[in-house]
Formats: C-alpha cells, sequence, structure tokens
C-alpha cells in the first residue's frame, strides 16, 4: 500500500495491492484514518489497479471511509478496478455511496463537482 496526498483536491490516495481482504483492510483502515487526521484531507481515492481479490472487509472499509469523508465534507473515490472488483462493488451498493471511475483526474473532478 502506497500513500499521498494530492493538495489540489485535498485528497488523500491510497494505491492497494494484492488482496483486499481482512488483514489488509485493518492496516489500511488504520494508515488511512490516521494521515485523513494528520493531514487535514477531506477526500480519499482508492486506487485499486493492482487489487486481485476483495471480500467483505475490503467493502467495509471503503464504507467506513466514505462515512468520515462525507463528514467532512469529502468524497471517496475508487478507480482503476477490474471488471470483477468493479461487479463486486456494484453488486454490495457501495457504487451508490462511492465514487467509481476509471481513473483518477475524472473521479477528484467528479468527486469535486458533487460535493
Amino acid at each position: 500500500m502506497e500513500l499521498y496526498l494530492s493538495g489540489k483536491y485535498r485528497a488523500l490516495v491510497v494505491k492497494v495491492t494484492g488482496e483486499l481482504d481482512h488483514h489488509a483492510a485493518a492496516g489500511i483502515r488504520e494508515s488511512v484514518d490516521r494521515e485523513l487526521a494528520r493531514t487535514g484531507a477531506k477526500n480519499v481515492a482508492f486506487d485499486l489497479g493492482a487489487v486481485t481479490f476483495m471480500d467483505s472487509s475490503g467493502i467495509g472499509m471503503i464504507m467506513g471511509r466514505s462515512k468520515i469523508t462525507a463528514a467532512l465534507g469529502g468524497r471517496v473515490i475508487v478507480y482503476g478496478a477490474s471488471d470483477n472488483i468493479k461487479r463486486i462493488i456494484s453488486m454490495s451498493g457501495l457504487n451508490k455511496l462511492v465514487t467509481v471511475t476509471d481513473s483518477l483526474e475524472d473521479g477528484l473532478k467528479e468527486a469535486v463537482c458533487n460535493v
């Protein structure tokens, strides 16, 4: 996992690799929450381009960050996901809570315009 701040949109960008399961979700949750508090970011963008598997723990982790960013006046963006991961996002209804796009730029523009 890599984390960096995109200052223009006050977004914390999180690049996730491998499996987004219970073990990975717990670590990502802690890191993202800590960095949101430290940096003052209000949006979180998850790059899922290198995610090979995601279960309900991953969905819950993203959903929880959506609630936090909403309270901050921001949004969660999910981008770069494979068709299989997009299907999981859609089946769970997560796509109704977060912005799902193919690229970071599109996601940030859409999220900022819809806030």
